[in-house]
């Protein structure tokens, strides 16, 4: 096994902390039933716990996501700009006539 372990999938975590959240098994009776180390599922318990709220705030992450698209088409707006300049430059100054 590598340094930094096996990899889990979002889905899989999810399952861990929904079924230590349910209060039924103890997390070391979760960690042994699906084979993952009992501080890892704490881990994620916390994780879960600190960005939990981030879950809910969708219109937040939409209108992050928005002003980042405008922000890049800004900026696909200016390279393109600069490319017409440098093509213009390139064309319109050369020394060599091309036939």
């Amino acid at each position: 096994m590598s340094k930094h372990g096996r990899r889990y999938t979002a889905k899989f975590k999810f399952q861990m902390i929904l079924e230590l959240l349910k209060g039924s098994k103890t997390t070391g009776q979760i960690a042994r039933a699906f084979g993952v180390h009992p501080i890892t599922i704490s881990h994620w318990k916390k994780e879960f716990m600190e960005k939990g709220p981030e879950l809910f705030s969708q219109k937040t992450t939409i209108h992050e996501y928005e002003r980042k698209i405008q922000e890049l088409e800004r900026l696909i707006g200016h390279k393109e700009v600069e490319i017409a300049l440098l093509k213009n430059f390139l064309t319109g100054s050369s020394p060599v006539k091309r036939k």
